[in-house]
């Protein structure tokens, strides 16, 4: 028998229906590709109305002005860019639901579709959401070879939706019928959550929509301040006796000098170029364009600093800048993933492989950075208090990989050889030939004749018996037990400083206290007796 799919809200899937595209345009229809241009001609009253009209039921020309914005408002066409282009080329991840083989491939499956060419710009298209609060992206199945695998993931243009006047967050398709609800399996559904409220108030081309009207107030007085003031002014002088022709003469003479820059009249006629002089706040305009563009910019990317920062701010403000749109990126990434979790991977499992207890999860976001000096200085301080650090986790934390066979290897500019060893008569000699020595045999605390050392003392010879049978051992032992794993668990050189303070305040000493007795005691009774201790003793 076979299973009855069903989507997030208990609806049947009926894959019949997701071989064929549902909102594509029509030039006959509602659903026509070309838009009006309600940004010409804008003016407070007609932009207050276009407002509200969109939260009532009919958000079709808001949409077209969230539109002409991104084309008319450079600015804002840049900031918005950035921020939906800077999400879309964050690094994706896919983890499997479990380690058996199945949720493996499950995880495989999704990392095929993500890894198309044109995954990142459909995900550009899918953040268009940013601006108007929400994108409608249909998934367009390719069947031919037995399985479901997106082909393109279309973008939508939002005027083709609206939302259900029952429930003013279901997205219904406009038809030349009626509008008509979304196939499910059929489409990536994605809404910024810019601000808390209703999706279509949500997006950013809201909030930007009075400064694009008062910047184009400005621009536009700002051009025809230029127009007036930014030439000369040209005086046309003539005679008191001259004739209608001869004014007519040099008034298109003056006219001409506007636009040809030359111009000829009688010798008897003059003109003059009397330059603007403007004192005051002429830069205005300027200013008030600049004030505004930095508020866009404080909505789109949370700071003015990536783009408009003052003068002189250097890296330290840019630092800063960079903290703040940090976490407008972490929460874009989070939404895009949740979405593309939901009406993109579990279709994708679901209509290939059967439903799942556990899906795979998708995940957008920057790796986490690593303090590699901080790091770095914590290993060579903990490492020769006993934490154990493997080579090839080090490597990968300072992302060094593991040196080729044969390679050859960077050594310290301080010491081109190894250092030297003790060798077996006591004299230090060279690493390799040590290599080559036989090994000695193993010391005991009458043995010191074998290995060639010429013993003074008993301490020596209990360093000796201490070191070689391995005595040491259960001395140091209630020392550092359990130290390596308390100083892997902390988090920071703080951490790692308050243990040992507290390990050298109740380090288990008695073991080692007693042996250290019992050496200063046969060291005493050696110096007496003016001979070495041996076993017989």
């Amino acid at each position: 028998m076979a299973i009855q799919l069903l989507d997030k809200h208990g609806r049947p899937i009926v894959k019949q229906q997701l071989v064929t595209e549902q909102a594509s345009p029509t030039t006959r229809g509602v659903r026509q590709p070309y838009g009006a241009h309600p940004a010409a001609g804008l003016t407070p009253q007609r932009l207050a109305r276009l407002l509200r009209d969109s939260i009532e039921g009919a958000p079709e020309r808001y949409l077209e002005l969230a539109e002409d914005m991104e084309e008319r408002d450079l600015h804002y066409s840049g900031v918005l860019s950035i921020r939906k282009r800077q999400v879309a080329n964050l690094e994706i991840t896919v983890e499997a639901a479990g380690d058996d083989a199945e949720s493996n491939a499950d995880a495989d499956l999704v990392r095929e579709v993500i890894a198309r060419d044109q995954f990142q710009d459909e995900l550009v298209d899918i953040l268009d959401a940013v601006g108007k609060g929400y994108s409608a992206t249909e998934i367009i199945w390719d069947t031919s070879e037995g399985q479901w695998m997106p082909r393109e993931l279309s973008f939508r243009d939002p005027r083709f939706f609206e939302f259900d006047r029952t429930d003013p967050e279901v997205l219904m398709l406009r038809g030349d019928s009626g509008h008509e609800p979304l196939k499910p399996y059929g489409w990536i559904v994605h809404r910024a959550k810019v601000k808390s409220g209703l999706t279509i108030r949500g997006g950013i081309a809201r909030a930007v929509a009075w400064t694009f009207l008062f910047k184009s107030f400005t621009i536009k007085d700002w051009a025809i301040f230029a127009e007036a003031y930014g030439q000369p002014l040209r005086v046309g002088k003539f005679d008191p006796g001259a004739s209608e022709r001869d004014k007519e003469i040099l008034l298109e003479a003056v006219s001409n000098i506007g636009t040809d820059y030359a111009a000829i009249i009688p010798q008897a006629m003059a003109i003059e170029f009397v330059e603007a002089n403007i004192s005051g706040s002429h830069d205005l305009y300027e200013r008030r364009a600049d004030f505004l563009d930095r508020q866009v910019s404080k909505v789109v990317l949370g700071a003015t600093g990536a783009v408009d920062a003052p003068t002189g701010g250097g890296y330290a403000s840019s630092k800063v800048h960079d903290g703040l749109r940090e976490d407008i990126e972490t929460a874009d990434a989070r939404q895009l993933a949740a979405t593309l979790n939901r009406d993109l991977v579990r279709p994708l499992i679901d209509l290939n492989r059967g439903p799942r207890k556990k899906y795979p999860k998708l995940k957008i976001g920057r790796p986490d950075e690593e303090d590699v000096a901080a790091l770095v200085k914590n290993v060579e301080v903990l490492v020769p208090l006993g934490l154990e650090v493997g080579m090839s986790t080090m490597q990968k934390k300072i992302g060094i990989p593991a040196p080729a066979a044969g390679e050859k290897l960077l050594v310290s500019s301080r010491s081109t050889a190894p250092a030297p060893v003790p060798g077996v008569d006591g004299e230090f000699v060279d690493p390799d030939q040590q290599r080559a020595l036989p090994a000695p045999p193993k010391a005991t605390l009458n043995s010191a004749q074998l290995i060639g050392v010429d013993l003074a003392d008993g301490v020596d010879l209990a360093v000796l018996g201490i070191m070689a049978d391995g005595g040491w051992i259960p001395l140091v032992g209630p020392i550092v037990a359990g130290l390596a794993d308390e100083l892997a668990a902390a988090q920071t050189l703080e951490e790692a400083r308050t243990i040992l303070q507290r390990r050298a305040e109740t380090m288990g000493v008695a073991a080692f206290t007693s042996m250290l007795a019992n050496a200063a005691f046969g060291a005493r009774l050696a110096g007496e007796a003016e001979e070495p201790l041996t076993d017989a003793d």
